[in-house]
């Protein structure tokens, strides 16, 4: 079934350099780090989500790396990173490897972009070094603990049939190349990046592991971890954007809404042509979104810009 696209050109679509870090156990993270020496500027850190990887970002890193740098990282099972059958593949240790490649990095002063699973994780790291970020761009994501599983995503859960599917099938990342776009259709190319680090069982762990990951009840060991970062962000006064594709049928308006409780200063744009891969439906009314960010979070007074976006 590879030979549909395999044959594709995605990799034109990804010009990046590779970087490799040791999480421990032998085990190699990859991230992204474009234009690293450029020190002055605010640098760009995304995080992504379940089930797509750093290549959801080209088009934010291809737009940004001539004037910053931009780091974008695989978590463990996912991308290029190593993809160890036999994991701790949970939401504390994605966080512990984002913290740790933010501190091996010496990233401050970082304009974070999340989206779904990366939500979590990313705004997991910005509650453990919280002097480090200077601005939040939050995508189609939660970081508290879900309100409602869709039946979709449910039925990935069941126990023989939802890992024969993810991992047999590959259900999960081929469903969301319809499922999690609205606006347009994603050409080729980029369905066969998307799909490309997950091209057979054994790479599709990590798939699964996020969504055996995702607590029903409070008796998931994540829904706690979940619970604990909500109240964390309630103290954080860095300021945010809330950039939401409404057509997401996953992370619905329901979620933005909460979002906005959590962070009563953070800007809202809704964008409502966009489905849950905002980022893949609406680049064009992204770029200038996060352009904005870059160029308030250069002013002199932090403090003072903070204070006009909070109005």
């Amino acid at each position: 079934a590879m030979s549909d696209w395999s044959s594709s050109d995605w990799s034109s679509l990804y010009p990046f350099a590779s970087h490799f870090m040791d999480v421990g156990e032998g085990v190699r993270c990859h991230y992204v780090d474009e234009n690293s020496d450029a020190t002055e500027r605010s640098p760009l850190l995304m995080v992504h989500g379940n089930p797509t990887w750093s290549f959801y970002w080209r088009n934010v890193i291809e737009g940004f790396r001539d004037r910053h740098r931009c780091v974008a990282i695989d978590h463990v099972g996912c991308g290029l990173s190593d993809k160890p059958q036999q994991y701790e593949y949970n939401l504390g240790r994605h966080t512990a490897n984002l913290v740790q490649l933010i501190d091996r990095l010496d990233l401050r002063d970082v304009t974070l972009l999340v989206h779904d699973w990366g939500g979590a994780i990313g705004l997991g790291a910005v509650v453990q070094r919280p002097d480090r970020f200077a601005h939040l761009v939050v995508f189609n994501t939660g970081a508290f603990p879900p309100p409602f599983v869709p039946l979709r995503i449910r039925v990935c859960r069941t126990p023989w049939l939802g890992a024969l599917a993810v991992r047999g099938a590959n259900a999960f990342a081929r469903a969301a190349l319809t499922m999690a776009v609205a606006a347009k259709r994603l050409d080729p190319d980029v369905r066969a990046g998307l799909l490309h680090p997950y091209d057979n069982w054994a790479n599709r762990v990590a798939i699964n592991a996020f969504v055996r990951d995702i607590p029903f009840t409070p008796r998931h060991p994540t829904w706690r971890v979940l619970a604990e970062l909500e109240n964390d962000l309630k103290q954080l006064t860095t300021p945010a954007s809330l950039v939401w594709g409404m057509r997401d049928w996953c992370f619905n308006p329901s979620c933005l809404r909460r979002f906005q409780e959590i962070l009563p200063h953070a800007q809202s744009h809704r964008i409502e042509s966009a489905g849950h891969y905002v980022v893949e439906d609406a680049i064009e009314q992204i770029m200038p979104i996060v352009g904005d960010v870059l160029a308030s979070d250069e002013v002199d007074e932090p403090s003072a810009a903070a204070e006009d976006r909070g109005r």
